[in-house]
């Protein structure tokens, strides 16, 4: 396959930066749920091909990798440093793509501590408005959470506090704990 030429990329490139601030705020969210839409499509292409716990065990494998890489790419993009605490962790969630598809908070607890809460999730929502039950997302966000909070700053810990299959209270789907350890002593 021959490769693409430079041009090609500047040119695609210069489109984009002559369009409206506006616009290119639109085609990201279009591109979230793209985005959002084809992680449904295959889980459930895998579901049906596999069985529900296969698919859960190849989401888990597949959300390991991606969050690695979408921390990067977000401390990449948005200058967050790396070991930068749970200020770089609060920044850097803030730009995932979930965050322009559900409604999300983070509440400073204390100094050393930070809980993440999906209030309303796109994916749980239709599920409701479907008469399904909740989708049991736990596994993999334990998986999720922890190695994206971990690549931000690998001295952050995670704990799940309420994640479906769990009950949860009204006012959100799912709520997370990070903790900053403090430094070893040498």
């Amino acid at each position: 396959m021959a490769s693409v030429p430079r041009d090609y990329y500047d040119a695609l490139r210069q489109r984009l930066l002559a369009l409206p601030k506006q616009r290119l705020v639109e085609m990201l969210e279009d591109a979230a749920k793209n985005w959002l839409a084809h992680d449904g499509l295959w889980f459930l292409a895998v579901e049906r091909a596999c069985g529900m716990e296969i698919a859960i065990q190849c989401d888990i494998q597949a959300w390991e990798q991606f969050s690695a890489i979408e921390a990067r790419r977000i401390m990449e993009r948005h200058n967050i440093p790396a070991g930068g605490g749970l200020e770089a962790l609060q920044a850097a969630l803030s730009y995932r793509l979930y965050a322009y598809l559900n409604v999300q908070e983070a509440i400073r607890v204390d100094e050393r501590t930070l809980v993440f809460r999906m209030n309303d999730c796109r994916v749980q929502a239709a599920r409701k408005r479907k008469g399904l039950p909740d989708f049991p997302c736990k596994p993999v966000g334990l998986v999720e959470y922890e190695v994206f909070a971990r690549t931000v700053d690998p001295r952050i810990r995670t704990r799940c506090i309420a994640c479906p299959p769990d009950p949860h209270p009204e006012e959100f789907w799912c709520a997370w704990e990070f903790t900053l350890e403090e430094p070893s002593a040498v």
